[in-house]
């Protein structure tokens, strides 16, 4: 199992909501609102003081996926968020160690 950790512009979560539930087998994704910056923030020519409490809104989105599954939604991500400019995004992919339903106490890639 991997953790699919994407940060993307505020506007595109309707678009990239939309490619990911095309994918069969998709279990769900978690959507939260973040803020912060990038190392491009920094190389400007503002004060740096002042850039550091400016933050950038963003949409941070937690996917828990099965290993055959990594590739077509790290694509269908990519895809609905890519603008071309500055502030994108992100996307990051973890191990996952254990998933455990609470509710049921069962634990493996099925509960995902």
């Amino acid at each position: 199992m991997k953790m699919i950790l994407a940060f993307v512009q505020p506007h595109r979560i309707d678009r990239v909501t939309r490619a990911v539930s095309h994918i069969k087998g998709f279990p769900g994704m978690t959507v939260s609102e973040a803020r912060g910056f990038g190392k491009e923030k920094l190389q400007g020519e503002h004060d740096t003081r002042e850039q550091l409490t400016d933050f950038t809104p963003t949409a941070r989105i937690d996917i828990v996926v099965d290993n055959a599954l990594v590739e077509a939604v790290l694509q269908a991500v990519i895809d609905s968020a890519h603008t071309g400019e500055h502030g994108d995004g992100k996307i990051f992919v973890l191990p996952v160690e254990q998933a455990i339903r609470v509710r049921t106490k069962e634990r493996g890639p099925h509960v995902i």
